[in-house]
């Protein structure tokens, strides 16, 4: 079989899987979200934190939720990182230094999980399980709640209550992600993913001196890893690592991880604001960008430019030849369109032009299908901002859902679009103008330029993968990416719990012949169209200084 069949074969045989779980774990979380029922163990986690479930929050309530459980997050991740070398089960590592210790503690509660650290060489028992696995639980869930408390927003009227977030916090880490997690582990067990606590262990030599591999809870913590879009790997080489990811079988189920809960959340909007059409519109959105850049990843990585390719069938340098060219583009793009940030390949090692469509994969917002929750609301803050350029061009009051999109309204949807290329673009720039970010580099010219330019724009965008050939574990990157992942994930929330409260005080509004139908073909196309424009207006001059430069000269 021909590489490229494999490929196309592999990408067919997820889209199946893909579309039977649609459906099923959509119309669940619905229910999940729009029960009145509490369970036992989730009522004891309430009076556990002094929480009443049952108590409605605006906006501003809501927010501070959010804001006061991942600020104590923080807190407690960097302490636990700082106390390691006194800990149990902490395998002989020392205490994380401070810079690092934050910018881990920021990067896991901000959904990022980018890592500045070997975890084999780094973490010990108890800050992976304890500490960096309970946060890829809460996070994730955090970003479900924030995405199910705008949905509420489109369907409720004449109210700025928008649910509790403790409820929906408990509820998305009960319901959803621990139970799929612990099946999820038990199929990556079953082909071959480890799973234990085992300290560190001589392993025959190695270039003239032994080899040391430690075990460790890698199958659970790989599960949640990629179904909470996080993607902070057990070891440093991440799901390139035969510990966590041992074949093509567990390569293709930890795509199907990764995207399962993003694209099925458009299934639980529709059923909440009581059109499923609604849905299938947000749905087709999205993967007609995955498939768009699915596509071109596979046709730029396959692509012969030289004899080392012939012999190759492409672009081999830096990935498995358990998972080939086919399972590494789709994993590669699954990953930079959501906001996982796991890799089975080396990123700073793909084509100049492959480079570019990953950093242009965050740089859309990581909304196609994008990340648990953050993907949802990304996508429907571009809806609105779609509508309101349609209302423009036919002067008309755009409308979304039944809410008028007003001056509020599209201030709010403004400043979430704004804020997370001022912060790539600027933390960027002044990297770049520092002296001592040559000594980082593992490249000059372009590429060089790109490693720093994927770095913020993975940070800011809560994705966590890098251009591994920079080196970020120093106090400037650690602080500054650090300040990137919490400013470019908490501040975006502020604007969208601020819209989700400003519609929900809305009355609806009839639908009349004039009301552009947001359900159709013509509506998803002008979605698509919104989606790239804005995005290549505000990177295209940074792109063409990084990969596209690399790639025209190569």
């Amino acid at each position: 079989m021909s590489p490229v069949l494999s490929g196309v074969l592999q990408f067919a045989a997820l889209a199946v899987a893909l579309g039977l779980s649609y459906r099923p774990l959509g119309d669940y979380m619905a229910r999940v979200y729009s029960s009145d029922r509490h369970l036992r163990v989730e009522k004891w986690i309430y009076k556990a934190v002094g929480a009443n479930p049952n108590t409605e929050m605006r906006w501003a309530a809501y927010l501070r939720g959010v804001l006061a459980f991942s600020a104590v997050s923080v807190l407690f991740l960097y302490l636990l990182q700082r106390v390691q070398g006194h800990l149990p089960g902490s395998l002989g590592f020392v205490s994380i230094p401070a810079d690092q210790a934050f910018n881990t503690a920021a990067s896991f509660v901000s959904n990022t999980n980018w890592q500045s650290y070997s975890g084999e060489q780094s973490m010990g028992h108890v800050v992976q399980t304890g500490g960096l696995a309970v946060q890829n639980f809460v996070s994730a869930s955090v970003g479900i709640a924030v995405a199910v408390a705008l949905v509420r927003g489109f369907a409720r009227s004449r109210t700025g209550e928008l649910g509790n977030f403790w409820s929906d916090l408990v509820r998305g880490t009960v319901r959803v992600l621990l139970p799929i997690s612990v099946l999820g582990a038990l199929v990556l067990v079953a082909c071959g993913a480890i799973q234990n606590f085992s300290g560190i262990h001589e392993v025959g030599q190695f270039m003239g001196g032994s080899q040391q591999w430690n075990g460790g809870a890698v199958a659970s913590q790989e599960a949640i890893k990629e179904l909470g879009t996080n993607g902070g790997g057990y070891f440093n080489a991440n799901s390139a690592h035969p510990f966590e990811n041992p074949n093509g079988v567990s390569n293709l189920f930890e795509i199907f991880l990764i995207l399962v809960i993003p694209l099925a959340l458009t299934r639980t909007f529709g059923k909440m604001v009581g059109s499923v059409r609604q849905g299938y519109a947000i749905l087709a959105t999205m993967v007609t960008i995955w498939v768009g850049f699915t596509a071109l990843m596979m046709w730029t990585e396959f692509a012969h430019h030289g004899p080392a390719f012939d012999v190759a069938g492409g672009a081999m340098e830096g990935k498995e030849t358990r998972f080939g060219i086919g399972g590494s583009s789709i994993f590669s793009v699954a990953t930079t369109l959501t906001s996982t940030g796991a890799v089975n390949s080396f990123h700073s090692s793909f084509t100049g032009f492959g480079g570019g469509i990953q950093l242009l994969g965050m740089q859309l917002g990581e909304i196609a299908p994008g990340g648990t929750g953050s993907g949802l609301y990304g996508m429907l803050i571009m809806a609105i901002i779609a509508v309101f350029i349609a209302g423009l061009m036919v002067g008309r009051t755009p409308e979304y859902l039944g809410k008028k999109i007003g001056t509020r309204e599209i201030k709010f949807a403004a400043c979430y679009i704004l804020i997370t290329p001022a912060l790539v673009l600027t933390f960027t720039a002044i990297a770049m103008a520092m002296p001592s970010t040559r000594d980082s580099l593992a490249n000059s010219g372009a590429h060089g330029f790109s490693e720093v330019l994927y770095a913020y724009t993975s940070g800011a965008n809560n994705n966590g993968s890098a251009f591994a050939g920079l080196n970020a574990n120093t106090p400037w990157f650690n602080t500054s990416i650090g300040l990137a992942m919490l400013l470019g994930r908490f501040l975006p929330m502020v604007f969208v719990l601020a819209l989700a409260g400003s519609l929900a005080e809305q009355k609806p509004i009839p639908e009349t012949a004039g009301t552009l139908r947001t359900e159709k073909p013509l509506f998803t196309g002008l979605l698509v169209g919104t989606i790239l424009i804005v995005t290549g207006l505000t990177y295209f001059p940074a792109l063409a200084l990084g990969p596209l430069a690399e790639g025209l000269a190569s």
